[in-house]
């Protein structure tokens, strides 16, 4: 599928690819100096979740290292699994291992969710709907794809509930909160691990966005940097909502939408969002897997 929008929006595509060329190099290397820190800022918000001190350079490496596993699942369960076996072999049980990855996915979820809110409340005309050409900026058939997507969440949570009735999920799923809040409400009473996970929390998706604001300085796009980085933040909150392995399809169409209602054209807002996918997934993806690789081999993970 993803095939054949490519091949669909190749014109479009080739002339994002032909600006890109033109950038300037310097706020493209700045773009790769936020990433690694957005990989520090993660780390950081993971070190938030546990009450035990984290080994700092091998929860940094396996940060970098959960980028390579996130491109073969969906929703971010690459990641949540490497990260799942850092904390099982850092000596903590899988109970609060997996109460410590619900936590990190709520926090930065809200973390997400509440620069959104505050930029858009500072900025309400940063995002222009009128200036979305949906037959130029969407492919066909992604509005249906939407409606079908929200029916199959209905479906599936319609079938969780049913799940939830049977008692010894039930019985599960009521051990694992207690053991979430309880691990919540311990980390919240020491105020270290409460600001490493919420300072983590909100700095990931600034710099997340900030990644993305560097890349439009660097094709000099026509665009306040504000509002570049209030598209990011609206366009990761609704990719969300489709989970493809790495946001592959969801994040970039997504991106792409958010920029365009900024006022940026379709072909400076594709040409944003490669360079933007270039820096912080596929040039790293590399690098991660060989990583990846080693802490397995080192059983770190």
């Amino acid at each position: 599928m993803i095939g054949c929008l490519i091949f669909e929006r190749w014109p479009l595509i080739a002339g994002g690819a032909r600006q890109l060329l033109t950038a300037n190099v310097y706020w493209l290397l700045a773009a790769v100096g936020v990433t690694v820190l957005g990989w520090a800022a993660v780390s950081l918000a993971r070190q938030g979740t546990v009450l035990e001190p984290l080994p700092a350079r091998r929860l940094f490496a396996t940060q970098f290292a959960a980028g390579a596993a996130n491109h073969l699942l969906p929703a971010g369960l690459g990641a949540g699994a490497v990260n799942l076996r850092f904390l099982r072999k850092c000596g903590l049980p899988l109970g609060r291992s997996s109460a410590a990855l619900a936590l990190y996915l709520l926090s930065e979820s809200v973390g997400r969710c509440l620069l959104l809110l505050v930029l858009l409340v500072a900025f309400p005309d940063a995002l222009d709907l009128r200036a979305l050409h949906l037959g130029q900026a969407l492919p066909d058939g992604v509005l249906p794809a939407a409606a079908g997507l929200g029916c199959a969440v209905v479906l599936v949570l319609t079938v969780l509930t049913v799940l939830a009735l049977l008692p010894a999920l039930r019985r599960a799923i009521r051990t694992f909160l207690t053991t979430a809040f309880t691990d919540l409400r311990s980390l919240h009473a020491r105020p270290a691990r409460a600001l490493a996970l919420w300072c983590g929390s909100l700095g990931f998706p600034a710099l997340q966005a900030a990644g993305l604001v560097t890349v439009a300085l660097a094709l000099r796009m026509p665009v306040p940097v504000v509002h570049v980085a209030i598209a990011y933040l609206a366009a990761s909150v609704a990719a969300a909502l489709v989970p493809t392995p790495g946001g592959l399809g969801s994040v970039d169409a997504a991106l792409v939408v958010a920029l365009v209602t900024t006022g940026a054209s379709a072909t400076a807002a594709t040409s944003a969002v490669l360079g933007f996918r270039i820096i912080t997934v596929w040039l790293p993806l590399v690098p991660a897997a060989l990583t990846l690789g080693a802490l397995v081999r080192r059983r770190v993970v």
